[in-house]
């Protein structure tokens, strides 16, 4: 039998993106390559890019450069991919170039330097493919694209319109995900709330369930598999309102991450957003009448082309009453090929500066009295490390990566990617501190 072809591959930007890097290696393992670890190891390397920022497209850009100089046989595929023209006149060696959500054209890539070892079989693989993420979670990507223009935003120009998965499928690999042990899924696209608007909201059988191809009608079957599912990307919709009660309920994690951007009218026309402040928090206000347990994330970002020392106030001014539990914020960045970069009244770099330390320092005083409330809580976490002083786990309401942890101090030895029930005893601005509860540790 001939020594099957090794593979590097190298996955930058979000979990979108990881994603489809986990299509591209479960085809490339399907089909009998050998995925490793190094460049020296490899017979040729995959980079899925991101071009979504400036960091982000120099960290790619160096990653390539990185890649040809250690292996030499490179395929450039994602985000920054759609600036094929660019990359090919930066690095003319490539192998090939292609665009996001492109396993396709990277595999006809792989197979024209390094044909297939043998024909995929379905069963030579697991069913819920190959994951980038530890075991106990992963990411659920609902569908493509994006239907809203954010003049800051390119990513409908590397992704197009929304393009929703049928909603039988999606739960397909959902259950797949929970039979191979999956504790945690992570509803993942541009934007969630809007699944099913580009299909009508089509009706599709699941366990002989109809089930239509929307928001409300995804949350509850997913409820039924019996493991923490987490909504990310959601717009606060109407709709959106339906779902608050299977929070409450206990079928989903009460947890939404709605990227908010702004507060101020005028810049949320500018940045070509949807929303409306006093709407928005009265929508807040009502979720948690509902579900008080309810725990929101969202980004923001200052120094937006426009924005005065008023505007930047009005998002102050929101943060303090819309009372966020996690917040992420960016400074401003022009982005190549983004309408906002036309804008007039660009803001001084130090003015962004100035902006997002005060911003931060003012949600931190949130974070830190909202955290200061678990104190004495017994609260059911996902145990991921051990520690030198005991574990690192997460709870409902820390998404991996960009939330806070939970550290549990003890000398008892705890089970990895399990389930567990701590009490707070500490807190400090992102993070919370425990030890195991008097209550049996739960391993459902």
């Amino acid at each position: 039998m001939n020594t099957p072809h090794k593979i590097g591959f190298v996955s930058l930007g979000c979990p979108k993106a990881t994603v489809d890097s986990e299509q591209v290696i479960t085809q490339l393992k399907a089909e009998g390559y050998d995925i490793v670890p190094s460049y020296d190891e490899a017979d040729m390397v995959i980079i899925n890019t991101c071009g979504f920022i400036d960091s982000a497209v120099e960290e790619s850009l160096d990653t390539i450069g990185e890649a040809l100089h250690a292996n030499g046989k490179v395929v450039v595929t994602g985000c920054l991919g759609a600036r094929s023209e660019m990359i090919k006149e930066k690095f003319p060696t490539l192998l090939a170039v292609t665009g996001p959500h492109a396993k396709d054209e990277v595999m006809q890539a792989v197979h024209k330097n390094f044909p297939a070892p043998h024909d995929p079989f379905f069963d030579l693989v697991p069913k819920q493919g190959i994951k980038l993420t530890p075991r106990h979670y992963a990411y659920l990507k609902i569908s493509e694209g994006c239907n809203h223009r954010c003049s800051f935003c390119i990513i409908p120009s590397f992704r197009g319109d929304l393009v929703s998965r049928p909603i039988n499928q999606v739960m397909q690999e959902a259950a797949h995900l929970t039979n191979a042990g999956v504790k945690e899924i992570l509803v993942i696209s541009q934007d969630t709330s809007a699944y099913g608007v580009d299909v009508k909201y089509a009706t599709h059988f699941w366990e002989g369930q109809p089930l239509k191809t929307k928001f409300i009608d995804l949350a509850k079957a997913l409820g039924q598999l019996g493991v923490w599912v987490r909504m990310h990307y959601v717009y606060p919709y109407p709709h959106v309102d339906d779902v608050i009660p299977l929070m409450a309920q206990g079928l989903i994690l009460p947890y939404l991450d709605i990227p908010f951007q702004h507060a101020s009218p005028k810049i949320l026309k500018l940045m070509k957003r949807p929303g409306n402040r006093e709407r928005v928090l009265e929508r807040i206000h009502a979720w948690r009448e509902v579900c008080p347990e309810l725990v929101i994330r969202s980004t923001f970002i200052v120094g937006f082309p426009g924005e005065t020392e008023d505007d930047f106030q009005q998002l102050l001014d929101f943060i303090a009453e819309a009372q966020l539990d996690r917040v992420g914020c960016f400074m401003y960045s022009p982005v190549k090929g983004a309408a906002a970069n036309e804008l007039p009244d660009h803001v001084p770099e130090e003015i962004k500066q100035e902006r997002y330390d005060i911003f931060m320092q003012a949600q931190q005083v949130i974070s830190t009295a909202k955290l200061k409330q678990r104190i004495g809580q017994t609260m059911k976490v996902l145990v991921e490390e051990e520690t030198d002083e005991g574990y690192v786990g997460r709870s409902y309401a820390d998404a991996p990566e960009i939330d806070g942890l939970v550290y549990i101090e003890t000398d008892q030895v705890l089970a990895l990617g399990e389930f567990h029930q701590v009490e707070v005893v500490d807190t400090d601005e992102y993070d919370c501190y425990a030890v195991l509860s008097a209550l049996l540790s739960s391993h459902t």
